[in-house]
């Protein structure tokens, strides 16, 4: 049975332990193991730096183990997605994996800024830094690094890749 490590800030939800049994569950329905990061056992009574060093190395053996990888790329806390996520997606897409996205808005990246200046077929943001126009929901190194991204849910994903 082939393994899906389930990448995403849903871990950071207040019902991020009933989001991975879901998650988990769909997998399951589709013929695959789930991974879920918040199934790793961690000991929180360790100095901080010590707990973050065992989440890191956890996940990363998880990402090691699957054959797929489900991200979820919708954005977290602005514009771009969880910088955690992209980790493991570029982990992940090094080590061979495959690698899908889905995101919650259908539009392209540059689509995000609502204040833009064009200046001879270039954008730039309110800050005056160049914005990106490939015709991608995410910046380039992400998406090119996805077999697929979809507009929609974990579930989608499974529909698609089964």
């Amino acid at each position: 049975m082939q393994k899906i490590y389930i990448a995403g800030p849903d871990v950071f939800e207040r019902d991020s332990i009933a989001l991975g049994k879901k998650f988990v569950l769909e997998c399951k329905k589709h013929g695959y193991e789930g991974l879920y990061p918040l199934d790793n056992v961690v000991d929180f009574s360790q100095a901080k730096h010590k707990i973050a060093q065992d989440i890191y190395d956890a996940n990363a053996k998880m990402i090691r183990e699957c054959d797929i990888v489900i991200a979820n790329l919708s954005s977290f806390r602005g514009k771009e997605a969880d910088t955690g996520t992209v980790w493991e997606c570029g982990y992940a897409h090094a080590l061979g994996k495959k690698v899908y996205g889905y995101m919650d808005r259908a539009s392209d990246y540059i689509e995000q800024f609502d204040s833009k200046v064009e200046e001879g077929g270039m954008f730039w943001d309110e800050k005056d830094r160049f914005i990106e126009d490939f015709n991608h929901p995410i910046n380039l190194m992400v998406a090119c690094s996805c077999v697929k991204i979809i507009h929609g849910s974990f579930k989608d994903v499974l529909e698609c890749i089964k």
